[in-house]
């Protein structure tokens, strides 16, 4: 068995007030911005050299309790429609061109065409959670990679750290109207301030209203993410992936499916059943 590298997480304890001060001290530095991302100040230079060098990073790895949520997206079944993207938009009252949800054509080896959407993928050895100086991005139990807007300092770290570019940054104030709603939902979470990083939550919010009232994720629609109850062909099945009578346990065990960028060792909570060559 292979050893997994060890590495040392850096944690800097800072409040918004001592970030603000950090930025102001910054102001008109031409060589403040590359230090502090990539340079030796970085707390991620290391793992964002092992990215890009495709090295597997061992990480801290999440500890999951009797729950571990993860979803299976089916490359074979996708037709790019956009409904996950749409009915996400709605629920989460995200802004419409900064999806948290992303839908892109793409081509096999032979040509087929085949969508490929992908939402946030609640890596296990999550880089945005190794990077983050305040901890506002942290695991759950249940394998949950989730935000505490009120931590953040908006320094996007996780934004830069995050392989699969699932992460927005909230530049501006929301005034918009949401072109979504209510045809595609109505809002179910408040709107994330100025200045946070935002990104897909699996619907955390449904997740733990509907475990209160002892309904299951993946089966009750109630409990189950927008995206995955909105889907017209079932290209997307949700549930608990330690339960070896779960459906998304079931088409893992039963179809061959690949995690995007495995080789970084994230080890992310979203299996994709690839597409079908055409004949």
């Amino acid at each position: 068995m292979t050893k997994k590298a060890s590495k040392k997480k850096l944690v800097i304890e800072l409040t918004r007030g001592d970030f603000l001060k950090l930025g102001i001290a910054a102001v008109g530095s031409v060589v403040a911005a590359p230090l502090l991302t990539t340079g030796p100040l970085s707390p991620f230079g290391q793992l964002k050299q092992q990215q890009l060098e495709g090295e597997a990073t061992g990480g801290h790895g999440a500890q999951t309790g009797e729950h571990h949520w993860g979803m299976v997206i089916n490359l074979d079944q996708c037709i790019g429609c956009e409904y996950c993207m749409r009915a996400c938009i709605a629920t989460n009252d995200v802004r419409a061109e900064d999806p948290w949800n992303v839908v892109i054509k793409e081509e096999t080896t032979g040509g087929q065409t085949f969508y490929l959407s992908r939402p946030c993928l609640h890596c296990q050895n999550a880089p945005c959670v190794e990077v983050c100086p305040v901890k506002a991005t942290y695991h759950r139990e249940d394998g949950l990679v989730v935000m505490d807007y009120d931590r953040c300092i908006g320094c996007r770290y996780c934004q830069v750290a995050c392989p699969y570019d699932a992460r927005q940054f909230n530049w501006e104030e929301r005034t918009d109207e949401n072109p979504y709603v209510p045809a595609w939902g109505d809002p179910e979470v408040e709107r994330r301030p100025r200045g946070v990083i935002e990104k897909c939550t699996f619907c955390i919010h449904r997740i733990d209203a509907g475990l209160e009232k002892g309904l299951m994720p993946g089966v009750d629609r109630e409990a189950t993410p927008a995206c995955v109850n909105i889907c017209p062909v079932g290209a997307r099945t949700f549930g608990n992936l330690k339960d070896p009578e779960s459906r998304v346990a079931q088409l893992i065990e039963t179809n061959p499916t690949l995690r995007l960028r495995d080789d970084l060792g994230t080890e992310t909570s979203v299996y994709y059943i690839p597409p079908k060559e055409g004949i």
